[in-house]
Parts: structure tokens; sequence; C-alpha cells
């Protein structure tokens, strides 16, 4: 271990060695349902979040579909957060990023609108991508709306990070903000992340397990080069958002995080970097276990309520 790294939160530790001892396997080892059924069983020890003012199921039309949504209205809501949840495009996320989902609408004192977006391999890129897309645009239609900001963890950060790049594109109201927790930014399995976290002793996310992801993602090796699945890729980063990027030091994804960061300063964006450089992939949304996923999203959460008020 480096010098200057410190070693695993012993929070996250203690989580991840009991998912070990119940026999949590690796995605790639199950079959998509069965995925999903681990990380539905999994997502019900987040535990409860913070009451809200108002918590309401949504239907959102989509192209060819209606997606649900869960929408979480604070007291005197200004602005609106729309959230692509994580999961590799294919875990399913309303309920694991509940918790997460009610703090932070109560931390940045914006709604969230967090979108059930259809997932792989059943439905492959761009299906995800044009889902949260087409939520954002109906979002910015509401009378009262305010303030968008786009946030997303993990694949939802990728999902979150291209459709940020897409409304600078469109017409649709400029971006207050968006905030991208350790999310990917490429295909590339090969960055020092990868190869000092990528393998880890216990059952977190693993370079064999996002190379699982990908396959349930992409429709065939030319995608992995798109920009709109690896947007580190973009050409043209100007004119983006002012980004908030969550970083783990435990994470395959951190240079994913790092390089994005620098490349949209480079372009001339504004940027913040959160780094935690005790946590793994995936603490943001389990702040019930992991104390610091909390003060990460309380942290995240004043960030863009300035923002977000700068806009008004």
């Amino acid at each position: 271990m480096s010098a200057d790294r410190k070693a695993l939160n012993p929070q996250a530790r203690a989580f991840y060695e009991q998912a070990q001892a119940h026999g949590a396997l690796p995605a790639y080892q199950l079959t998509p349902a069965q995925a999903r059924a681990q990380s539905a069983a999994d997502a019900g020890g987040n535990g409860a979040g913070p009451p809200v003012a108002e918590v309401r199921e949504l239907s959102i039309p989509a192209r060819d579909t209606q997606l649900p949504a869960r929408h979480y209205q604070p007291h005197g809501a200004r602005g609106t957060i729309v959230w692509c949840h994580g999961g590799g495009w294919v875990l399913d996320g309303l309920d694991g990023a509940d918790a997460m989902c009610r703090l932070l609408a109560n931390e940045s004192g914006a709604a969230v609108v967090n979108v059930d977006y259809r997932v792989a391999p059943e439905h492959r890129f761009p299906v995800a991508l044009d889902d949260c897309f087409d939520t954002l645009k109906w979002v910015a239609q509401l009378e009262d709306s305010g303030p968008l900001v786009l946030g997303g963890d993990s694949a939802g950060g990728n999902l979150a990070a291209v459709c940020a790049v897409r409304a600078r594109d469109a017409a649709i109201p400029a971006l207050a903000a968006q905030l991208l927790v350790y999310p990917v930014t490429d295909s590339d399995l090969s960055t020092s992340s990868y190869l000092e976290h990528g393998e880890p002793d216990l059952p977190m996310l693993t370079t064999r397990e996002m190379a699982w992801f990908f396959d349930c993602y992409a429709r065939d090796a030319s995608d992995l080069s798109n920009p709109e699945l690896a947007p580190l890729r973009t050409l043209d980063l100007s004119g983006l958002a002012p980004a908030i990027i969550v970083v783990a030091e435990y994470d395959p994804l951190r240079d994913d995080s790092l390089f994005y960061a620098q490349r949209l300063r480079e372009a001339g964006n504004q940027v913040t970097l959160q780094r935690y450089e005790d946590q793994p992939h995936g603490f943001f949304t389990r702040g019930n276990l992991i104390a610091a996923g909390n003060a990460a999203v309380a942290q995240a959460g004043a960030q863009l309520r300035e923002l977000i008020a700068a806009r008004l």
C-alpha cells in the first residue's frame, strides 16, 4: 500500500466481510435475473432513509414505453435532480437508491426524480441512455422543475455524464450542475486503478465484473469505443454544466473519475472533486451502513444547493 493511501474504511470492510460470509456472488457468476434478485435483497439491508415532505411514484413517457420513477419533494424545493441509478446497466435501482435519494433531496433542497430506466441485456445500449435523456426532457417541461441537475452513480454516472453532453447540444434548458459519483467513463480495463483494485479479497467491484457488465450492455465491440458509452472519448467536452465528481480510492473506476475530471477541466469546465481515500465503490448509497456515504451525500447536496441558487 502506498504511503499516501489510507487503509480501507473499517465500516466498509465490515460490510463486505458480512456480504462474503452470507455467500454473495459476483454478478458474472449469475444470470442477469439472479444478479437482480441478489441486488434487491442486498438493497433491503441499506435501511430506510430520512423522511421527505412528499414521495410519490411517477410514470414517465419515453419514446416507446412508460418508465417508472420515484419523485422526492422536500419542503420549499428549488430545482430538480434527475437521478440515474447505478448497477452496471443491468441491475434495477429504485429501491437500492431510495435512502440516498431521500437524503440528497433534503440536503440539496431540490426535488429528486429517480428513474427506473430499462436495463441490459434485455435492453442494450443505447436504450438506458435514451430513457434517461427522455426523462430529463420530460422533467424540463414541468413548470415547477426549476434549475435542472443530472446525477448518477457508477453506470448511472456514465448515463448522467453522456446526458449532460446531449443536453448541451439539445434545445433544453441549460443544466445547473452534474453530480457524477464514481462514474464509468471509459471501457479501458487496464488503468492503474483496475490493476490496483480490480481483484479485491472482498466481494467488491472487480475487473471481471465490469467486463461482464460491458458485455451485457454493449451490442457489439464497436460500442465500447462510442463516446456515448465511453464519454472520456468525447472529442469536445467544452461548455458543460459544473461537475461534482465523487471518487473512491478502493474502486477500479477511480481513474475513470479522475481522468474525466481532468478532461472537463482542460475543456474549461468547473469541476469539484470529492475524494474519499479509504472508501470502496458503492459507499455513496450505503450511508446507513458506511457513515462516510451519508457525509458524502450531504457534502454534494450542499454544493448542489449553491449551484442551483446561482441559477435562480
